[in-house]
């Protein structure tokens, strides 16, 4: 590794990306008589490594219900927004992301996603 780069602690390692996500976004379509309809559409399909919120992001996210928060850890991705949602193959569950915070470690290796399960799937 080049001096300044990486440490160990910031590289993810392919065996901690054991979750397949997808990334959707909200597009607009037409339907058959004209109407605008939103829909989800694909943005990327990822390795990602799902962790537990720290005891200092436990408490943060109280206020939004924090036993439904879960962290993604992704390699770094340019375009993620909290306005999109993931599924996870693995639990099958649907989840708002609530926040991106890009680039982590300021050297472009991970994108952090806080996340929301959604109860009812909507």
């Amino acid at each position: 590794m080049t001096k300044g780069c990486c440490t160990d602690s910031n590289v993810l390692k392919p065996s901690e990306l054991n979750r397949k996500i997808t990334i959707e976004e909200v597009t607009n379509t037409v339907d058959a008589e004209g109407v605008f309809v939103e829909s989800w559409a694909t943005f990327a399909v990822l390795r990602a490594a799902r962790n537990p919120l720290s005891g200092r992001e436990f408490f943060e996210a109280a206020a939004i219900n924090a036993e439904k928060t879960v962290k993604y850890r992704v390699r770094y991705r340019k375009g993620l927004l909290p306005n999109m949602r993931l599924t996870d193959a693995l639990d099958g569950r649907i989840y708002n992301i609530r926040a991106v915070l890009d680039d982590y470690y300021g050297d472009r290796t991970q994108t952090h996603l806080m996340c929301e399960v959604l109860e009812d799937g909507q």
